[in-house]
């Protein structure tokens, strides 16, 4: 059966201003009645943080209707650079575009493949755990050279760089005004990410 989560990661902040937004963001749903300051670990599996907010008496505005009785689990906020990944398990991107030439990179060659080729794979891995810790790092363009920011290229649907992520665990699916309204808050382009734990 297995937990099941909702993302949303902000793809344009920095490290620096990440904790105040998150800071900012958490006031803004604590306002509103979607989540508490209470904080619980209780069906919460994020790899990042150990707890997150609890939701509050009108969490259901921002999600679609389960019934009455459903009780989501809590919202972790994870501040910090780091690839994020939607599905079950996987941690390697399918692809990426260049946004340079619009070519593809295709990193994991489905049907015949469920792992990436290394090959291809490694220097976009090493350039992201570059960033990680330093805030910067490039992978090469195999079409047409250019050295590009691996927060420039354009991930495939399911992974997404970010420093500033939001875990709804157990919620039903966010709904797309509430996830538009939460785009506007933040200020900045999102990728959102549904998987299973």
């Amino acid at each position: 059966m297995g937990d099941h989560y909702e993302r949303i990661i902000d793809v344009e902040v920095s490290q620096e201003e990440a904790p105040a937004l998150a800071e900012r963001m958490v006031g803004w749903m604590v306002a509103e009645g979607l989540l508490t300051r209470e904080m619980s670990d209780v069906a919460m599996y994020s790899f990042q943080v150990d707890e997150g907010h609890v939701p509050g008496p009108n969490w259901a505005r921002a999600a679609e209707d389960w019934g009455d009785d459903h009780i989501p689990a809590p919202v972790a906020v994870i501040v910090g650079r780091d690839h994020h990944v939607g599905g079950q398990g996987e941690d390697d991107a399918e692809y990426a575009n260049c946004p340079r030439c619009e070519t593809r990179t295709v990193f994991i060659h489905y049907p015949e493949a469920c792992e990436p080729d290394e090959e291809v794979w490694r220097p976009f891995r090493d350039a992201i755990d570059t960033w990680k810790e330093t805030g910067e790092g490039s992978a090469d363009c195999s079409a047409c050279g250019a050295s590009v920011p691996v927060t420039e290229w354009e991930w495939e649907m399911n992974f997404a760089l970010g420093a500033l992520a939001f875990d709804f665990w157990g919620w039903p699916p966010l709904t797309d005004d509430f996830a538009a309204e939460f785009g506007r808050q933040l200020g900045h382009r999102t990728a959102q990410h549904m998987g299973k734990f």
